[in-house]
């Protein structure tokens, strides 16, 4: 039901309530039987046993079951174990990182769960929100937190705050008349939504809807029905595993069936295709990339970016698209006084925020019409403006509060000024009448100074004040020209008038009066956060397209996009109202050119969002609002703002910024480009070891000859190796130039062409280096045991060495600094005490198959590795000549 559109009384009439009255108690049994509670359903969530479940599911995690399973089955006991041990250790750290559950809904319905007084059979109570009904009757005061939608009927001096629900910065004017059908939400000033805050004069409405029938509950209804979407890693990581799985099956059919060709038996070669499957999978990756995603959320906590999804670290990574709310993300929400006009001349205003440091025009003192015009802004204003916990803020009107920022850099305090001129009398501002006044004795005489909207003001006066403060002729065309241009350039203006009062008439007499003096325009805006303008600079340097969707107006939303750098002159500026009548295809097109939309509500918010993937961008959404929390769950990654943002919009967000500050979006896209070349570093240092003992495995099956390593030898390798050298790339720091390139297409895949041909040679090096010598070892009359941990230390010192390949993919180590990551060489020097326990203890003996070596050995196990290093080393600069 369009509300807005039906007079009051028919509103009433439809819910069948009384305004005088209220409902009667056995009505409000019956509708609360109907409608139930006023509160958001919450949505189920995944319990911990489904959670520990899903770890299991994943595909290289299935193929390492089955591989346990059939081994326990053959009754190779230890094998079984360690690779049932392998998949636990993988799917507790993926259960315990996962375990912080959705909870965007249950934020919902605390943000309309209040006390509110309604009118019942005629008398009035105070209850909780959670028991109205439609059909109640609702009186609101300032401070009061609307329960539920109403249809206003009753508004005196009705100020609210929506800025959580429309976007809309300032306060917003209620009344109770009807409305055309097709006003849009923002505009909508007969109705209170749910949530919102009320901050001046009083009012009462009809409760039309509760709970999940709100405006805020069909927002949450938008927050369920959006997909828990995976990340570009997620997905990347899934068509790698895909791959690797196809082509484990293949190469583990292949030496089956020439085994069988070979006359082997069908358990030997059952044996030996487990081993290769147990070589070949990566088991430490999964590991590997949660803790090295866990490292990256470190990272970003001590640059203000609070991590609550895991993958969001390296999605920011990826981003091409940063679609940002205007209102408390680039602007500071607080309105802000920028220009003066008084005496027939324009005053810039300096400083930012709250705050009242700064100063006017070139800081000279302030006198004449100039004075004039903020003594009328401080008395005629119902702010307050405090400082708390280092902080300024303002009790009221954020637009009243701004005079009287500005008023203070003037040396004007409002204290003091109130107890010199005490208010005499008052008339409130009203929505129709749209503007102010307020009645003053200043040294004898009496002043009313009226505040308001310029086109009310300006036609009922005659005269002006000149620099010097004297009354002079009005020059009408002037001020409107000077008004006209402040508004391009999206300040929001104010006029300020006064009149000479006769102490014998009372205020409302001369409410109405002609022969005003003009006093002078105030220019505000909420203005652009202070980083802001340098971080989108830094987006742009790194490929990155800024786009603003605010529900603000679109001449402002287009002012503060062209001092952001958003959007260029000439750019255009799409509405809601526009792109409502815009079908999916042609958004996609809009969205590709247009960076600014204006008035745009929470359901277009999405379908901006949904627009931009279909075109292929990784989207990153930032807001703080109630209204922006479908559009920032439906995002690649949601960013709000941890100090002024809602609860519902920090539950739904993947990362939090601590100081709600957009320029740290920069830093935490620096470090999620730094996380994912360090995955990408880990793969290129890990697949060749897999692929190696695949490798190794067919080339024993094909020659005939005995495994080089067996199952558990190899399992040793993948998960010690991976813990205490691959690992260790996870804290490598984040390379020069990484914000100066541009982001990764999302269908470029995780290893481009030469890091697959990287991978394929150290395979083979690996191939030789250990089947040969295996094969050299037993030539030599060494004992079997004795050749397989010649070929088991092989692979081990050819991975410490290429882990120093791998920190950098196209500097050579030397260059990025031997010990610019202490890490690498502490899991160097634990490998090396696990690798000579390994070879040198009796238990480890018995229990991996392996023997003691001597000196000879090792100088030959060293040459492969060194060897390996510098054909890397020359493969890399030949690629880079």
């Amino acid at each position: 039901m369009a509300w807005h559109c039906l007079a009051a009384d028919e509103a009433a009439a439809r819910l069948a309530a009384s305004f005088e009255d209220g409902l009667g108690e056995d009505e409000i049994a019956r509708r609360r039987a109907t409608h139930g509670e006023n509160r958001i359903s919450p949505k189920p969530g995944k319990g911990p046993v489904l959670r520990l479940a899903l770890q299991f599911v994943q595909p290289l995690v299935l193929v390492l079951l089955l591989a346990g399973l059939v081994t326990a089955i053959l009754g190779e006991w230890v094998d079984a174990g360690v690779i049932f041990g392998v998949t636990l250790i993988n799917a507790v750290i993926g259960f315990v990182q996962e375990g912080r559950a959705e909870n965007a809904l249950a934020a919902l319905a605390r943000s309309v769960t209040s006390e509110v007084t309604v009118l019942r059979g005629g008398c009035k109570q105070r209850l909780s929100s959670t028991q109205l009904v439609p059909g109640d009757v609702v009186l609101l005061a300032a401070g009061d937190k609307v329960p539920a939608d109403l249809r206003l009927f009753r508004a005196k001096d009705l100020q609210a705050i929506e800025a959580a629900l429309t976007g809309e910065s300032t306060a917003v004017a209620k009344h109770g008349e009807a409305l055309p059908e097709g006003t849009l939400l923002a505009e909508r000033a007969n109705m209170a939504y749910a949530g919102t805050v009320m901050i001046s004069g009083q009012g009462a409405g009809v409760v039309v809807a509760i709970g999940d029938r709100t405006e805020t509950g069909r927002i949450s209804r938008l927050i369920a029905a959006a997909p828990d979407l995976t990340t570009p890693l997620t997905r990347k990581m899934a068509e790698f595993s895909n791959w690797l799985l196809l082509a484990i099956g293949l190469l583990a059919l292949f030496t089956f069936a020439v085994g069988m060709w070979r006359g082997e038996s069908a358990f030997d070669m059952f044996m030996a295709a487990v081993a290769l499957a147990v070589g070949a999978i990566p088991e430490g990756l999964p590991a590997a990339m949660t803790i090295t995603l866990a490292i990256g959320v470190s990272r970003m906590a001590r640059r203000r970016a609070i991590i609550r999804k895991l993958p969001a670290v390296e999605t920011l990574g990826s981003t091409t698209v940063i679609c940002s709310d205007k209102t408390g993300t680039l602007t500071e929400n607080q309105m802000t006084v920028r220009e003066l006009y008084a005496g027939g001349m324009r005053t810039a205003v300096a400083g930012s925020g709250y705050s009242p440091n700064g100063r006017i025009g070139d800081g000279q003192p302030v006198t004449g019409a100039l004075r004039e015009c903020l003594l009328a802004g401080v008395l005629c204003n119902d702010a307050a403006l405090r400082k708390s916990n280092r902080h300024w803020e303002v009790v009221g009107d954020p637009t009243e509060g701004a005079l009287l920022v500005v008023a203070r850099k003037a040396g004007l305090d409002e204290r003091t000024l109130q107890k010199l001129f005490p208010r005499l009398d008052e008339i409130p501002f009203d929505s129709m009448r749209q503007y102010m006044v307020t009645l003053h004795e200043i040294e004898g005489a009496r002043f009313a100074y009226f505040k308001g909207a310029l086109e009310k003001l300006l036609p009922r006066s005659l005269a002006m004040l000149d620099g010097d403060g004297a009354v002079v002729e009005l020059r009408h065309d002037e001020i409107e020209q000077v008004a006209r241009g402040m508004a391009a350039e999206g300040l929001r203006v104010l006029a300020v008038a006064r009149l000479a009062v006769d102490s014998a008439r009372s205020l409302d007499a001369v409410g109405s009066d002609e022969g005003l003096q003009f006093v002078g325009l105030v220019g505000m805006v909420d203005p652009p956060r202070a980083k802001a303008i340098a971080a989108v600079r830094t987006c742009h340097t790194a490929g990155i397209v800024v786009k603003m969707i605010t529900g603000d107006h679109a001449v402002t939303a287009l002012s503060i996009a062209r001092q952001l750098g958003i959007a260029k002159i000439g750019q255009p500026v799409l509405t809601g109202r526009e792109l409502a009548a815009l079908d999916d295809e042609e958004l996609r097109h809009a969205v590709h050119r247009v960076n600014v939309f204006a008035r745009v509500e929470p359901e277009q918010k999405l379908r901006l969002v949904r627009a931009l993937q279909a075109n292929g961008e990784v989207v990153a959404m930032t807001g703080d609002g109630v209204n922006d929390a479908p559009a920032l769950k439906q995002a690649d990654i949601g960013i709000a703002m941890g100090l002024g943002g809602t609860e519902v919009a920090k539950d739904a967000a993947d990362m939090v910024l601590t100081d709600d500050d957009f320029a740290a979006i920069e830093a935490a896209v620096e470090e999620g480009r730094g996380v994912y070349d360090n995955l990408v570093k880990f793969i290129t240092w890990t697949l060749p070891t897999n692929f190696g003992e695949g490798l190794v495995i067919v080339a024993a099956i094909v020659a005939g000859a005995t495994l080089p390593i067996t199952p558990l030898q190899i399992l040793w390798i993948n998960m010690t190796t991976a813990v205490f050298l691959g690992l260790m790339l996870a804290f490598e720091p984040i390379e020069q130039h990484v914000m100066h390139r541009p982001p990764r297409p999302p269908a470029t895949p995780i290893l481009d062409a030469p890091l697959v041909w990287r991978n394929v040679l150290v395979s083979v090096l690996l191939l030789a280096g250990s089947f040969g010598l295996f094969l050299f070892e037993l030539a030599q009359g060494h004992s079997l045991a004795e050749a397989r941990t010649v070929a088991l230390n092989v692979f081990v010192v050819v991975q410490a060495m290429y882990l120093f390949n791998c920190r950098s993919l196209t500097l050579s180590a030397l260059r990025v600094g031997l010990f610019s990551n202490p890490a690498v060489w502490y899991g160097v020097l634990i490998m090396a005490v696990l690798q000579g326990l390994l070879t040198y203890l009796p238990l480890l003996n018995r229990l991996f198959a392996t023997a003691p070596i001597g000196a000879q050995e090792w100088i030959e196990i060293f040459a492969v590795g060194i060897l390996a290093y510098l054909v890397v080393g020359i493969e890399k600069r030949l690629r880079k000549n």
